[in-house]
């Protein structure tokens, strides 16, 4: 695991110092990824500029070391991630190196990023990308072609920043793994984007393809983005640009659906031979290795097989709260004990948010507002003092059907369907005619907290949702109407038309793809989570989180021909009889008593909106100080004032809103400072 950055200037009248200076600046900047090494290239004629910062996993010798040039010359690369079947693909490229009589590559060490140039150099790059199996993002410098290539792994594991600074031919291509690299270019002062602001409070998260800077973007997962020279005679634009997909997760599911299992057995056979195939290839390092074990079905399973692969005790990372309600780790102990792993659980208590949450900003470095990025952080910083690489059980609940809304989803709209959306929309209006104030009296009498709150949320739903679609992105947006809070949020922007929101895009782009895909209600949920929540909330949270330490993940559920299977199963093997991951449960009941794993569905989550009330009180009061807000000009203060008065009153819960307010204001203020 790595972290890289460079940059291409076409016309430029950089020294060699200069560029050296620049490259170091943008490398040191992600320390925190790869503390065991640091490389740079540089093509001073071409403009052309890698940086690397390594955390050695696999090849710990200078053999390893990069960016790296390929034995024939053509290619240099600055890579961060693993390629998991290299030892394969190395063998597999002599195979065709003695089948058609070429020269043998003249190999150096035994790394992944040399096994991948030189089947670069010999069977092409995409041909080499849809072999590949693992987690990665690298920048490529085509030498004979004079071109750079940047490629994102399949599911979005690894993160990669791009874009321009600059105008013109005076225009600067960089890229990062993080913005901070971007950030430390000379002369960078590009504005932040009230559009993915508004995106920003919409879903907690910044959106790919979107950043938080305008004309820097995410790179796509499974899609790859080749710029050449021509392209610096005009002002670059996103819309320019020919992403190429070299995996696409449409295609997976049509083929999936097309071919599904008739042999329930047979299908269970082989998803349990995929994890343990999967778990076995990422279980090979060359530093000590553990993994994630919340006490849930997803990281039971990993851990359960994981552990049967080997005789030594397998080291096991849990976290628990003092808070009632929060703490999954007596179930984690339990599961841990059963298994017969050996098991660390870290105590989280409220004095420790003091010493997480001002590095937030520096880590996460865009807004972010899961707020169960502060748990793993310190589940990451306790297991990097024991292991250097940990698996974790993500990506379990998007394939194989274990969120909640996908069991809750269709149960309200069977309810709500029957009824004519003119007479759900005078329900609604109804329900709303009644204050959360006077909602809130009953709720004793009720005997459900927060009457109000759910009360008008139900009212919007009622007033808004035609559809299972719209009722889904009611469940994942959190603002439905952010343009109510950001000032100037009707300026344009290159990629969102004026009054024609990201969101807007996305949800026709969704609806577009579920129709063709014929998906039903559940596999569209399914779907969209995992194009969007899974890569820009939970993969961008575990990375930030171990990458602030120095820590690898690996995701044994995301090796892709285990996503491919998981879309040849039958719904009714990932919800049957209103339980989730069916299938799932089958494997793991061979290993853990149903009675330690068969409980509710819970979160990762922990008590913000309590502590927003006590320890954080204070904290979160300076950064939406009124005053302040007036000077930053992004927030309406009197729109944010609202939510905090009413939070602290305990008239309404704000929990999420004001998270997401506070960790833009934390972010900006680092910023600023």
């Amino acid at each position: 695991m790595c972290g890289i950055s460079g940059f291409w200037q076409l016309n430029n009248d950089f020294s060699e110092e200069n560029f050296n200076s620049i490259v170091s600046k943008m490398s040191n900047s992600l320390s925190h990824r790869g503390p065991n090494d640091t490389g740079s290239w540089i093509d001073i004629n071409s403009g052309v500029a890698f940086g690397h910062k390594r955390l050695s996993i696999v090849d710990l010798t200078a053999a390893g070391h990069q960016p790296m040039i390929s034995s024939d010359g053509r290619y240099v690369i600055t890579f961060n991630g693993e390629i998991y079947n290299h030892i394969l693909l190395r063998n597999e490229l002599k195979n065709y190196i003695f089948q058609n009589k070429l020269n043998d590559v003249n190999w150096v060490g035994h790394s992944d990023t040399e096994t991948l140039l030189a089947c670069f150099s010999i069977l092409g790059v995409e041909k080499t990308l849809k072999a590949s199996v693992g987690m990665f993002a690298f920048a490529l410098w085509d030498r004979i072609a004079k071109s750079l290539t940047i490629v994102r792994d399949r599911m979005g594991e690894k993160p990669l920043y791009f874009g321009w600074i600059g105008k013109g031919q005076n225009c600067s291509f960089v890229f990062g793994s993080e913005l901070k690299s971007i950030e430390s270019f000379p002369g960078f002062s590009n504005p932040i984007s009230r559009i993915a602001l508004a995106e920003y409070l919409r879903f907690m998260y910044v959106p790919t393809p979107l950043s938080i800077y305008e004309n820097i973007y995410k790179l796509q997962p499974g899609c790859s983005i080749t710029i050449t020279s021509s392209q610096f005679n005009s002002d670059f634009d996103y819309d320019n640009l020919e992403i190429k997909n070299y995996w696409c997760l449409e295609e997976v599911i049509q083929n999936g659906k097309q071919n599904l299992y008739k042999n329930e057995s047979k299908a269970l056979i082989e998803l349990e031979d995929r994890i343990n195939e999967s778990i076995n290839t990422q279980s090979i390092a060359d530093v000590p290795l553990g993994a994630f074990l919340s006490g849930g079905i997803d990281s039971s399973t990993v851990v359960a097989l994981m552990q049967a692969q080997t005789k030594q005790k397998i080291k096991t990372f849990t976290i628990g709260f003092d808070e009632m309600g929060f703490d999954e780790a007596p179930y984690a102990r339990e599961v841990a004990k059963h298994i017969g792993t050996d098991h660390f659980e870290m105590r989280f208590s409220e004095s420790m948010i003091k010493q997480i949450i001002p590095t937030i900003p520096f880590f996460y470095d865009e807004p972010f507002a899961d707020s169960s990025q502060i748990p793993t952080l310190g589940i990451c910083k306790a297991a990097s003092e024991l292991v250097t690489v940990a698996l974790t059980g993500d990506a379990g609940d998007e394939l194989f059907g274990g969120y909640n809304r996908y069991l809750l989803g269709n149960r309200v709209w069977n309810k709500l369907k029957w009824m004519p959306f003119t007479l759900r929309k005078s329900i609604g209006s109804s329900i709303q005619k009644i204050s959360i104030e006077k909602w809130n009296k009953l709720s004793n009498l009720a005997g459900i907290a927060q009457l109000g709150d759910k009360a008008h949320k139900l009212a919007f739903r009622l007033e808004s949702i035609q559809n299972m679609e719209d009722l889904y992105w009611s469940l994942v947006t959190e603002f439905k109407n952010p343009e109510k809070l950001i000032n100037g949020i009707n300026n344009t922007s290159k990629l969102c038309a004026e009054n024609n929101s990201y969101f807007n895009n996305l949800s026709k782009l969704f609806s577009v793809n579920i129709e063709k895909l014929n998906l039903n209600s559940v596999e569209a949920m399914m779907y969209c989570d995992s194009k969007t929540y899974l890569s820009d909330d939970i993969l961008c949270k575990v990375d930030r989180a171990s990458m602030s330490c120095s820590l690898e993940t690996r995701v044994p559920f995301l090796d892709f021909r285990l996503i491919e299977l998981s879309w040849r199963l039958p719904q009714d093997m990932k919800i049957r009889k209103n339980q989730s991951k069916w299938a799932i449960r089958q494997i793991l009941y061979k290993y853990v008593p149903k009675e330690l794993i068969d409980r509710p569905k819970a979160g990762f989550g922990v008590p913000i909106g309590q502590w927003l009330r006590g320890s954080l009180r204070k904290w979160a009061e300076e950064l939406i100080e009124e005053s302040k807000l007036k000077e930053q000009g992004f927030f309406d203060s009197l729109y944010v004032n609202k939510l905090w008065v009413e939070h602290q009153s305990f008239k309404r819960d704000h929990t999420n809103k004001l998270w997401a307010v506070l960790m833009f204001q934390a972010w900006l203020t680092s910023k600023l400072d």
